[in-house]
């Protein structure tokens, strides 16, 4: 099944079953009980936000180990894992704007799982009975920043730092899912999650000892080699295997 959340001229959010090129919007509430309605709208009249409205984005660093290596960094022992504020997210085709402020900001192209209900304290071997699907997911990154401050909360936080989209896509096998990273058509990023530090079961056992998850949570779980530079007028792609393709266009502030 693929959802997609969107929004059409009103500007008022809704939530849709992805068919071909058309969505058709769903009444209720997808991670519990829900129906299909007889409004269909086609894909190129709305338009597509971040899958879902989550309460806290949690992500991991460093949980792909050449990843690690290229910023200097050892490969840790237990999942790293940092948070992104949720007004920070945007969909496919939206903006990604670069603040002014000195030195890079990055692209980082990651799988990122959904939770489907509360989990606290979840066994690993439980674990995926706790994901509703995968989308594609862009810890946007100011390098600087992140350098200066020691931690990741102004770094990682600016709006529009966590493109999300373009829709969550159930019933997928997480260790065949491949994350790749474009920038004006050149590869620059290709990782497997079977290649992960950290793999899905893990992860979420791990996060959820240190915090409740609720439907809708989004774990982005790392990105692979091959971070680089966004400037004006880019546009990067995140493109999963079994997902799709989120695509966002990058303006200088």
């Amino acid at each position: 099944m693929r959802f997609c959340r969107f929004a059409l001229s009103d500007g008022s959010p809704r939530y849709g079953i992805v068919e071909g090129q058309a969505v058709v919007e769903v009444e209720g509430d997808i991670f519990e009980r829900y129906g299909a309605t007889s409004q269909i709208h086609p894909i190129a009249e709305i338009e597509l936000l971040a899958p879902v409205n989550p309460s806290k984005i949690v992500a991991l660093g460093t949980n792909f180990s050449l990843h690690a290596k290229e910023m200097g960094r050892e490969v840790p022992d237990e999942p790293k894992i940092f948070l992104k504020p949720p007004s920070a997210l945007i969909g496919h085709q939206a903006p990604i704007v670069l603040p002014k402020v000195p030195g890079q900001i990055d692209h980082e192209a990651e799988v990122a799982l959904i939770v489907k209900r509360v989990a606290k304290n979840v066994p690993a071997d439980q674990a995926l009975d706790y994901v509703m699907g995968y989308t594609c997911f862009n810890d946007i990154s100011a390098r600087a920043l992140q350098k200066k401050d020691g931690v990741f909360a102004r770094a990682k936080g600016f709006d529009t730092f966590a493109p999300a989209g373009p829709w969550l896509q159930t019933d997928l096998v997480w260790e065949k899912l491949e994350v790749e990273g474009w920038v004006n058509g050149e590869r620059r990023q290709h990782g497997a999650l079977s290649d992960l530090v950290f793999g899905v079961p893990e992860v979420m056992a791990f996060v959820s000892r240190v915090m409740t998850l609720l439907p809708g949570d989004m774990i982005a779980l790392g990105t692979p080699l091959g971070v680089g530079p966004l400037e004006d007028g880019d546009r990067v792609q995140v493109i999963i295997n079994g997902v799709g393709t989120l695509e966002n266009p990058v303006v200088q502030e």
